[in-house]
């Protein structure tokens, strides 16, 4: 058992907190957030993850995870500490360690005795060597630690299973002692024969950065070939599965439609191209990348153009979050989607499972509703933007007699043209052509 102090109770250390706690090993959550601690003892998760209240719960009565507003509790018989705070994107396209070099600070001011410091948050290559200096600084006296870095791969939505079962485990260290305490709380996972990829700390902080990045491009790359196939009469879905046949390519993050989103890619993709600037790298591909999902929003508003009517003044969007099984928003389609059209001075009306809240506060102008045919009623145009599973088997007829006019835009080529013709819509998509004839 190892005893591990998780500073940040976010997504990434809630997350990896209770998964390690689930590991056997003892796992206290520091968070300056009184409130959220609070919570979290009451077992009130701060976000939506499928399972993750369960996991918790189950890890608090075994008495292996345990929550704190202090540091200094959290750290005092702790083997390893955990940074896993919010790194945001900065104005200029950076990583803000504003709160990782405050944490790094009080570590410092706390430390009586040997830790091994891990960094679980994203951040640029060279954090850690700026860690170090803020760390010792801070000390009263010195007092020997280590750093390590082991970024997370976790998807919103399906991060404790992956978690549980990774592709891989990465691990940044420079003394063997470091590494191997940091690789014994992953243990577990030897069942499963999980690689472990050990590496200098530059590595590691890279390595993230280069993943994130590269599925970005793949997504971005597929849209591009879709707005190429919408010109021609080719179909993306066609091309994006046979491409994905290819053992080389593979089949994951070649979906065509309203591009990436969320907390991981749009921050990770900007702060990568910065890293470039400052080592005297062009990082031209990324920067390609950005620039075609950006445009992602304005082409579906220009597609939902098309299908309104004239005269007509409301649409529907049908999922708001930048994926299913998620309440996250953030750099979400659905946003820049949603001001586009209500600048155009259209009423706006809609649903999501679980991200409503967050919405409703980000435009208090749109109408909230409860279900997909409420937020279709007297609607021109339904426009499906996040394929949750309760979209994707619509009642079409039900749908239709809601709506002012049966025009229906799919952001996620969820449908075909065939089937929503078939009951009376206007249909449009992404990358696939109507049928001939």
């Amino acid at each position: 058992m190892i005893r591990i102090c998780m500073v940040g109770t976010g997504y990434v250390g809630l997350v990896s907190g209770a998964c390690m706690a689930d590991f056997g090993h003892d796992v206290c959550c520091v968070d300056i957030n009184a409130e959220r601690i609070a919570g979290l003892k009451k077992g009130v998760i701060p976000f939506y993850e499928p399972g993750l209240d369960k996991l918790v719960t189950k890890n608090v009565q075994a008495d292996r995870l345990h929550f704190t507003t202090s540091l200094a509790e959290g750290m005092a018989a702790a083997d390893v500490v955990f940074i896993a705070v919010q790194t945001p994107q900065s104005e200029s396209g950076e990583a803000d360690l504003q709160y990782v070099m405050q944490v790094g600070a009080e570590i410092g001011r706390l430390m009586t005795g040997y830790k091994v410091i891990v960094t679980k948050s994203t951040v640029p290559v060279g954090t850690a060597r700026h860690l170090d200096r803020v760390i010792r600084q801070a000390q009263p006296k010195p007092v020997p630690f280590d750093l390590a870095s082991n970024p997370e791969f976790l998807r919103e939505g399906s991060s404790i299973e992956d978690f549980m079962r990774p592709d891989r485990v990465v691990i940044g260290a420079e003394t063997e002692q470091a590494g191997n305490l940091v690789r014994e709380i992953y243990r577990p996972l030897y069942l499963l024969e999980t690689p472990i990829v050990m590496c200098g700390i530059e590595t590691a902080e890279l390595i993230k950065y280069a993943s994130n990045s590269f599925l970005a491009v793949k997504i971005s790359f597929i849209n591009e070939i879709a707005a190429l196939a919408e010109n021609v009469g080719a179909d993306v879905s066609k091309i994006a599965r046979s491409m994905g046949l290819d053992k080389r390519i593979g089949a994951k993050f070649l979906h065509a439609g309203l591009g990436f989103g969320g907390s991981c890619l749009p921050k990770d993709t900007h702060a990568l191209v910065h890293i470039g600037q400052e080592a005297g790298v062009d990082m031209a591909i990324v920067r390609a990348a950005i620039d075609r999902n950006e445009e992602l929003p304005r082409r579906a508003f220009a597609k939902a153009q098309r299908l309104l009517p004239a005269g007509a003044g409301t649409v529907a969007l049908l999922g708001i979050a930048f994926k299913p099984n998620t309440d996250d928003i953030r750099a979400a389609a659905s946003r820049p989607l949603t001001r586009l059209l209500l600048d155009a001075g259209l009423k706006v009306r809609i649903t999501d499972p679980v991200a409503m809240p967050m919405f409703r506060e980000a435009f208090p102008e749109a109408v909230a509703c409860a279900s997909a045919y409420e937020a279709a009623s007297g609607a021109d145009l339904c426009i499906l933007v996040t394929e949750w599973n309760e979209f994707r088997q619509l009642d079409l007829d039900r749908l239709g007699a809601a709506m002012k006019h049966r025009a229906f835009l799919d952001c996620r080529n969820v449908y075909d043209h065939a089937r929503l013709t078939a009951h009376g819509f206007t249909y449009d998509c992404f990358g696939r052509p109507a049928p001939r004839g």
